[in-house]
């Protein structure tokens, strides 16, 4: 889950990471930027696969490019499975933002009133958790539940790291996760302080579970191939669809790692998502789905150019106006998904190698599309 990588990166590239130069001139040519973008960041030391799906006024693109596993020459396609990381949560996010139109719930609520337990730890100097802290990071929440699991990803670069992880989680499962959920201590404010939190997402997957009496995989599934007609998209993989889901590697460890362990719920890091798919959301996320708008609302500020909606984190430059982006990363993927309103433009992309600098390689390599799409719009 990489708890801390993501936020921390989140949190201080959002504003500079779509407006780098490029290294040359663009192109006024959505494939040819795409093109270059993969090459730039398949240049990075330990990456050699990546796939990028890129939907712009209505016209939608997709490049898959180098080899999943070293020296196979097995490219990815648009049948591969992808574990997009913590990109999952803006999918609960988005089914919260369904939930509060619905009249189902108010972002107000108090979390406790859809737990199975009483939990008066989850307050603040009187003021209960409520569904609008977990969904913006400011509850005060842990990063993860079992505690422990936040001291393994403070090393998470180490081989043993992924190991580790799959211990943890072995038999680790929603009746673990409410006891859990009483040793824990909310120590600051409520609303105000931003804290990455993969916990509260799981939170909001049980919360969307009581509203609707039925398991949040079964909720979601349903909802996107409603929606989006995304019909590929899960959090668990069928033992028929294993050879579809991408090795990957971990840090700089050149043996393929494990996949990211199941979490109780799984609505904060453990979709699986074709390429096609991604650009179904990408869709999704450029409509006028009266969901989709309402998970796009600011509901809190941290700075004059970040603030975040339904786990969406929105930023703001010169460059892209005000644009919604999420990191996704696990042991042995990371990706960005970036939805542009200004431009119509929405990208998602991932590499199968997760390490400290494979986010800022992605972020570097997106100048290209990103300044495609500035010279094009200002020639037109």
């Amino acid at each position: 889950m990489m708890t801390k990588l993501a936020a921390s990166i989140t949190v201080m590239t959002l504003a500079l990471a779509a407006c780098k130069p490029a290294a040359t001139a663009p192109a006024h040519d959505i494939p040819a930027a795409m093109r270059q973008t993969a090459t730039t960041l398949l240049q990075s030391t330990l990456l050699h696969a990546t796939s990028i799906a890129v939907v712009y006024r209505g016209k939608e693109f997709m490049l898959h490019q180098g080899e999943l596993e070293t020296g196979k020459v097995n490219p990815p396609n648009d049948t591969t499975l992808y574990e997009i990381g913590s990109v999952s949560k803006t999918f609960a996010g988005l089914l919260l933002a369904n939930a509060v139109l619905d009249g189902k719930a108010a972002l107000d609520d108090p979390i406790q009133k859809y737990l199975p337990d009483a939990y008066p730890n989850l307050q603040w100097q009187g003021q209960p958790v409520r569904l609008r802290h977990l969904i913006t990071h400011t509850s005060a929440m842990p990063g993860m539940l079992p505690l422990q699991v936040n001291t393994i990803l403070k090393d998470f670069t180490a081989h043993a790291t992924p190991a580790k992880l799959n211990a943890a989680y072995a038999s680790y499962g929603q009746q673990q996760f409410w006891q859990d959920l009483h040793t824990v201590s909310i120590t600051g404010p409520l609303g105000k302080d931003y804290a990455y939190s993969s916990a509260g997402t799981e939170l909001i997957a049980h919360t969307l579970e009581k509203i609707y009496g039925m398991p949040y995989e079964v909720l979601l599934t349903q909802f996107l191939a409603r929606e989006a007609g995304m019909r590929d998209t899960r959090l668990r993989i069928a033992a028929t669809d294993t050879g579809r889901l991408a090795p990957g590697y971990h840090s700089d460890n050149p043996v393929v790692t494990t996949p990211m362990p199941q979490l109780p719920w799984g609505a904060a890091g453990n979709l699986k998502s074709t390429l096609p798919d991604m650009a179904k959301y990408l869709r999704l996320q450029l409509s006028a789905h009266p969901a989709v708008i309402e998970s796009h609302q600011p509901l809190v500020r941290f700075q004059d150019d970040f603030s975040i909606g339904y786990f969406w984190n929105i930023g703001s430059n010169s460059q892209l106006g005000t644009h919604y982006v999420h990191h996704g990363g696990v042991p042995r993927a990371q990706s960005y998904a970036y939805v542009v309103p200004k431009y119509q433009l929405g990208v998602f992309i991932i590499t199968n190698q997760s390490g400290d600098a494979t986010a800022s390689a992605m972020e570097s390599a997106l100048a290209h599309i990103f300044d495609t799409v500035a010279s094009m719009e200002s020639v037109e």
